[in-house]
């Protein structure tokens, strides 16, 4: 595989280091030369013990073009659409965004959408926990039905955001990048959308559907410096009438990561980071039987397997049915988008998948 990633900062030397454990050839490129030589003297060596000379740095304006597999948007998301539709024309086989997909308003997806249907690239979103050994775990174990029925889902993704300035010492704080502002994408709904999108893999796997309403509350810091919400309580229904709950912040400590889907019979939880370097699943089931199983996993397993799953799907031949897909990003940034209206109106919010994703698909 040949790899071309947009964006030099945390995700991108990432994504470039899980590309170059898989033995890929790989080129960053960034409209930043500080970034770039950033990565070179200091990031991508500081996490990964020594820089890798095989992969290609850019400058953006000057960064090749064409003949690329896979290219990578790993920018700030008030950049993804417009690199993203620039990369199709590029024609690569596939096209990783890295999440969340776009911002609130949707504008320039459905545009997207049209151009990677009909130049047929297969897309995919970075939301990668639902692609994690522990995910797969809790698929496994819903599918042998033994929780019988199921009757709600939770998902919380609360974590203060201090680790993803440590990540990035270079930022200031909130306000000095997108995270500050929830237009750009920013905020706990659009930071840490990894809860909404654990949550419809779980509806979706469960098969009671898309979510159609959204109830949301938002807590929102806005001070002339920044424009976010710090905490972001969801409430969900599916097509199939399953209700939830969905939790995410930037403001927690220690940070909870955590699933459970609650069935008539028993109960399956998820949890990211039971203890350092290890997610777990643990199950019930009536009568009075339990089960419990770590997983091994370091932060740069996340990006390798996300990339194994990619090379995966298209090798499938059946790219649209990975929890990756674009597809479920979409579903993912409607679920954004009405949580935003909701908290505006105060009203609930309906979700009509059958127009085109942008503002006109939701309905209070």
């Amino acid at each position: 595989m040949r790899v071309k990633i947009h964006g030099a900062g945390s995700i991108g030397n990432h994504l470039a280091n899980a590309s170059r454990r898989l033995g890929w050839q790989v080129d960053i490129c960034d409209v930043d030369s500080a970034a770039l030589e950033r990565t070179r003297t200091s990031l991508y060596p500081g996490r990964y013990g020594k820089w890798d000379a095989e992969i290609g740095l850019h400058e953006s304006a000057k960064a090749p073009k064409s003949g690329y597999d896979l290219i990578c948007v790993g920018t700030p998301p008030d950049h993804h659409l417009a690199l993203a539709l620039a990369a199709l024309d590029e024609k690569p086989r596939a096209l990783q965004i890295e999440k969340p997909l776009c911002m609130p308003d949707l504008a320039g997806l459905a545009q997207l959408v049209a151009k990677a249907k009909a130049q047929g690239t297969a897309v995919f979103v970075g939301y990668d926990h639902v692609v994690g050994l522990a995910a797969e775990l809790a698929q496994k174990r819903l599918k042998t039905g033994d929780i019988g029925k199921v009757q709600t889902i939770d998902v919380e993704f609360r974590e203060h955001w201090g680790g993803i300035f440590a990540a990035h010492p270079w930022l200031a704080g909130p306000h000095d990048s997108y995270l500050g502002f929830w237009r750009r994408g920013g905020g706990a709904t659009g930071e840490h959308s990894h809860a909404i999108n654990f949550w419809q893999f779980l509806a979706h796997e469960a098969g009671t559907g898309r979510v159609a309403e959204v109830q949301a509350t938002l807590d929102y810091v806005s001070d002339g410096k920044v424009d976010y919400d710090r905490i972001a309580l969801l409430n969900l229904r599916t097509e199939g009438g399953i209700a939830g709950r969905v939790v995410q912040d930037v403001v927690t400590v220690p940070h909870r990561k955590w699933a459970r889907v609650q069935g008539s019979t028993g109960s399956i939880e998820w949890t990211c980071g039971v203890r350092p370097g290890f997610d777990a699943v643990r199950w019930w089931t009536n009568p009075g039987r339990e089960g419990f199983e770590e997983v091994a996993k370091t932060r740069p397993d996340d990006f390798i397997r996300e990339l194994q799953h990619i090379e995966a799907a298209l090798a499938s031949g059946s790219p649209d049915a990975s929890p990756l897909a674009l597809a479920r990003g979409i579903e993912t940034m409607l679920v954004i988008a009405a949580a935003h209206e909701s908290a505006r109106t105060g009203r609930r919010v309906r979700l009509d998948h059958s127009r085109p994703p942008d503002l006109d698909a939701l309905q209070s």
